[in-house]
């Protein structure tokens, strides 16, 4: 498998760890771009200090780091209709931590 197919296969398939979702289908990965080795992503959070905020982001950086991915990582605060749908999302898919 090429380094871009794996790279997308792990960012879009990084489960969260209280939500029974992928951090990408709860919209928190709200857009990436994979070129040569280098991967850029932009997540969406309800707000930028909520507690796990740095175990998220390691859960996207560690296996990336492992393909030898030069990771970058934008932090931004989700839009109205995002924090809705992922709200929505949380509540249906809760597992607790």
């Amino acid at each position: 498998m090429d380094f871009n197919k794996k790279a997308i296969e792990i960012i879009e398939g990084v489960e969260h760890p209280a939500i029974n979702h992928s951090l990408y289908n709860l919209g928190i990965i709200k857009s990436y771009e994979v070129n040569d080795n280098n991967v850029n992503i932009i997540i969406a959070l309800p707000a930028l200090n909520i507690p796990i905020i740095d175990m998220l982001v390691q859960s996207i950086k560690q296996p990336l780091a492992a393909i030898n991915a030069q990771v970058n990582i934008e932090k931004v605060v989700m839009n109205q209709e995002e924090m809705q749908k992922f709200l929505a999302m949380e509540q249906s898919a809760w597992k607790g931590m």
